[in-house]
């Protein structure tokens, strides 16, 4: 490995074949050395989960990358005290196919995987594409992903922040800009078709349509809505400090 040349993670969550990770690992060789640590298979929507009391397979399957039976996190974990030769300088988690802006990010284990590394104490990006088609073209988005990583590795994120990053599902020329952003509100409305019934079990399949506010222009959703890449900076210090007024009454000094 060179000395001077930036070590890169690259992680994701829709599994080690995904077309969206393969493009990510090439623009990544453009900024130092790579390794990639990548579930087996397509295990979206498992945020920060672990696996625990089960043995994890980890195998590799050319320089530099392997793949992991278990969740996001763990490729993450495992990369971390197991893989590399010494901490990163950049994770980058994705190409994600599908959204993860306003509360999709809270199910997100493309984001989840890159807070992982925030935890460790390494600058990491989160990167999705709203179209959730595997035939979507990423390479018109190639020189922005090269430019915001290369920025993030000179500059470095503050401390304890993961950038989350979501690319509207439009052609390049129409994007008006990228736009730092807070987090959309947003909910899933949610429908649970009965598809087997038994006398004792019944199995449901969980579909949805997600709702978020676009009118609030400090957002991702706004920005994504308006054909602005976002990018959100999202904290693990998840505390509600503006509420703490209305909580004093919860407070009892038994002393």
């Amino acid at each position: 490995m060179e000395k001077n040349k930036p070590l890169i993670l690259v992680v994701n969550d829709d599994g080690i074949s995904s077309k969206g990770i393969r493009f990510l690992v090439e623009l990544m060789c453009d900024l130092g050395e790579v390794y990639v640590v990548a579930p087996q298979s397509n295990r979206s929507g498992l945020s920060h989960a672990m696996t625990l009391n089960k043995e994890i397979s980890v195998q590799q399957i050319k320089k530099n990358e392997f793949t992991c039976s278990g969740t996001p996190v763990d490729c993450v974990k495992l990369a971390f005290n197991k893989i590399l030769p010494r901490k990163p300088d950049l994770c980058v988690s994705g190409i994600n196919h599908g959204s993860n802006h306003s509360i999709n990010g809270l199910y997100s284990g493309t984001l989840h995987a890159a807070m992982e590394a925030t935890i460790h104490g390494v600058s990491s990006i989160s990167l999705s594409h709203l179209s959730y088609e595997e035939n979507t073209s990423f390479d018109p988005f190639g020189m922005i992903i090269k430019k915001i990583s290369h920025d993030v590795i000179q500059n470095r994120l503050p401390a304890g922040v993961t950038l989350n990053i979501n690319i509207p599902d439009i052609p390049y020329d129409h994007i008006r800009g990228v736009k730092l952003c807070n987090q959309g509100k947003g909910f899933w409305e949610e429908t649970f078709e009965l598809k087997n019934h038994t006398a004792t079990h019944n199995n449901y399949l969980i579909t949805g349509k997600f709702n978020d506010d676009k009118t609030d222009v400090s957002t991702d959703s706004w920005a994504l809505h308006n054909n602005f890449i976002s990018l959100v900076p999202v904290g693990l210090n998840t505390t509600s400090l503006n509420v703490f007024p209305d909580l004093k009454y919860l407070e009892n000094d038994f002393t």
